[in-house]
């Protein structure tokens, strides 16, 4: 696969069923417009895909209940997505909002008629409120809390997200505003009776808060009211007919937020009285949910779980709560990675990516007939394990191009810590692989899906273990016939420019060249400096200043030598540009030969939904940079 092949993925998004009517959002990023363009397939089993709207770029596709209606978001020039509404039999897409920084996903009323759906309100004078008035002559930002800003998002207090209810079939919609206040609202979810709203929101309506509840707004307006009292977070609410909710939560006290397993929990529905508390259905150690919400069918709830590198679609058994995973049956994803479900009475679907594709529509009875895969070429993908020097076992995997070899060898470490390599489509494999370079892929110690303690291991201990995880993995593949020993470059992303720029100081004779990416450097200033650094840092490091210098790679930067790529986006708020900056100059005072690439009018998601030609000349960049150090 080339850099360019980045065009010819078409990659499936939500999905949406009701009696034998589905319908899918399929993305595909265009060269040409440096956008990303689709609009919604109807599938089937008995042929291709047939397109079902024609806009530039249509999402998040919905069937009312009633199954007479579809809504979904269309995104046109202005590039704020805007609510629209068609019949199921097909027509003209009419539109139900007009909002200035657009609306989110609708969710559908009892009634088939009202739609729920939460739009972020600007404050007065900000953001085009003032007509003639650009950004930058705009009022000074007065900032009193912590939280005020999000990595792709912009500043987020002065324009807090707010529930809205429209009657999406009235002649003239109006969209009715329910929340007010500064407290984030999300996940909307209506209650079988249609009275009321449940989202999640911030505990105690405070937007400063880390922890989330379940509140119900009613429908015709009125305060929220506190369903369910979280033990950390509560997200994704979906009420039962039985007079019952389902969530997917973590729990945790303070700051004290990451490497938690999400699991699902029940708790009692009911609106006044005192808050209910929810019981964990999943186990908390082996079970951890996927950020998509639940859904509730005949035999149990289906919820997708990650299982060392996979992402299972699995069924929670009514009954007996704590279920490990043992306990929940597989029901799609086994060596895949689940990116979306859906179900309706007996039908299950699911979007399902593999190491070949990036996105197939799947039901239990296997995959339905869909777009042309990528390009051809790509190469193979094998599951490796090590042993760690205290004896621990690690998980990863070898991405060969075709060819005996042997190749130069890309150790690339993904990014979290908590998140994993896996069996799902990365681009980054084939482009690679196609440029005949052996891709190692380790899942070291803070990972997900190998449990919670696996994942918590390196809290107070990065830089040590995990090291010693992707070291290990490393070693085992370079045993392989397959891969050079003596041409071996080590790159990552986010965490992984972290673990890189680590490696590079402290293994550096492993190497013969680094590439670091948005990465973390410099934990002390990462604290004040990224959007979520004033919990995130103490949280994995701890409070004291002199451990979070020593676990930062900038403080070691005097003992890196080897040619070394730091590359970083301007709008990059998650890692501040500053962490580049930072390692960049050290560096160069060095005399390290070190490369500073810096992309414009990007955040940290660059390599995953940044400008598709931004896409392609960042790949570019990375090929030009190991044929300079790894031939």
């Amino acid at each position: 696969m080339r850099a360019e092949d980045l065009a010819s993925l078409h990659v499936p998004g939500t999905v949406t069923l009701h009696d034998g009517l589905l319908l899918v959002d399929v993305a595909r990023p265009d060269l040409e417009t440096d956008s990303y363009r689709g609009n919604l397939w109807r599938f089937s089993p008995d042929g291709p895909p047939v397109p079902f709207t024609f806009g530039d770029h249509d999402t998040a596709p919905r069937i009312s209940p009633d199954g007479a209606w579809v809504a979904f978001l269309r995104t046109q020039d202005d590039d704020r997505p805007q609510l629209h509404v068609m019949p199921t039999g097909g027509g003209e897409a009419r539109p139900v909002t007009d909002l200035p920084l657009g609306a989110g996903t609708p969710v559908w009323a009892p009634d088939s008629r009202r739609i729920a759906f939460v739009a972020r309100v600007a404050e007065p004078g900000r953001y085009g409120t003032d007509e003639g008035v650009d950004a930058a002559a705009e009022a000074p930002r007065r900032i009193t809390g912590l939280r005020y800003r999000l990595d792709g998002v912009g500043f987020t207090f002065d324009r807090r997200p707010a529930l809205f209810v429209v009657n999406a079939l009235a002649e003239a919609p109006q969209p009715v505003r329910l929340t007010e206040g500064a407290y984030d609202v999300d996940s909307p979810a209506w209650t079988p009776d249609g009275r009321h709203v449940l989202v999640s929101a911030s505990r105690d309506l405070d937007g400063e808060s880390l922890h989330t509840d379940v509140y119900a707004v009613p429908a015709d307006g009125g305060s929220p009211v506190l369903v369910v009292r979280s033990g950390g977070t509560a997200e994704y609410p979906v009420p039962l007919p039985g007079g019952e909710l389902l969530y997917l939560g973590t729990e945790f006290s303070g700051i004290d937020a990451v490497a938690r397993n999400a699991g699902l929990f029940r708790a009692p529905l009911r609106i006044g009285g005192e808050a209910a508390t929810g019981v964990r259905l999943t186990e908390e150690e082996s079970v951890g949910c996927e950020a998509l919400p639940p859904v509730p069918i005949k035999d149990g709830v289906l919820v997708a779980v990650r299982v060392r590198g996979a992402i299972e679609l699995r069924l929670v058994p009514a009954g007996s709560p704590g279920a490990p995973l043992e306990k929940l049956v597989l029901v799609l994803g086994e060596r895949a990675s689940v990116k979306a479900f859906a179900a309706h009475g007996e039908q299950i679907v699911a979007v399902v990516s593999t190491p070949r594709s990036p996105g197939e529509v799947v039901t239990p009875a296997g995959p339905l007939p869909g777009f042309p895969g990528p390009p051809a070429g790509l190469g193979s993908l094998e599951e490796i394990t090590a042993v760690s020097p205290d004896g621990y076992p690690v998980h990863g995997w070898l991405a060969l191009p075709e060819g005996t070899g042997p190749h130069p060898v890309l150790l690339n470490v993904h990014g979290g810590p908590f998140h994993h390599h896996g069996w799902g489509f990365l681009d980054e494999n084939h482009v690679y692989a196609g440029a005949g370079y052996a891709v190692v892929l380790p899942n070291p110690r803070g990972s997900a899906g190998y449990g919670q303690e696996h994942g918590r291991s390196v809290v107070g201990a990065l830089g040590t273990v995990d090291a010693d995880d992707v070291l290990a993995l490393l070693d085992a593949a370079l045993a392989r016939p397959e891969c050079d020993a003596r041409r071996v470059g080590v790159m990552g992303g986010s965490y992984g420019g972290f673990m890189t720029s680590w490696l590079a100081a402290h293994h550096g004779d492993r190497f013969r060249a680094a590439w670091s990416e948005r990465a973390v450097n410099a934990w002390d200033s990462f604290t004040g400096s990224s959007d979520i650094g004033w919990y995130f840092t103490e949280a994995y490091c701890g409070p004291d200043a002199e451990t979070q210098r020593a676990m930062s790679p900038l403080y070691h930067a005097g003992r890196i030598t080897l040619p070394f790529a730091v590359v970083h986006s301007e709008e990059d708020w998650r890692c501040p540009v500053e962490q580049a900056q930072r390692m960049f100059v050290a560096l160069r005072r060095n005399g390290t030969p070190a490369e500073f690439l810096l992309f414009p009018g990007e955040g940290h998601e660059l390599t995953r939904s940044g400008r598709p030609r931004h896409r392609v000349q960042r790949f570019e960049a990375v090929l030009e940079w190991w044929s300079r150090h790894l031939s």
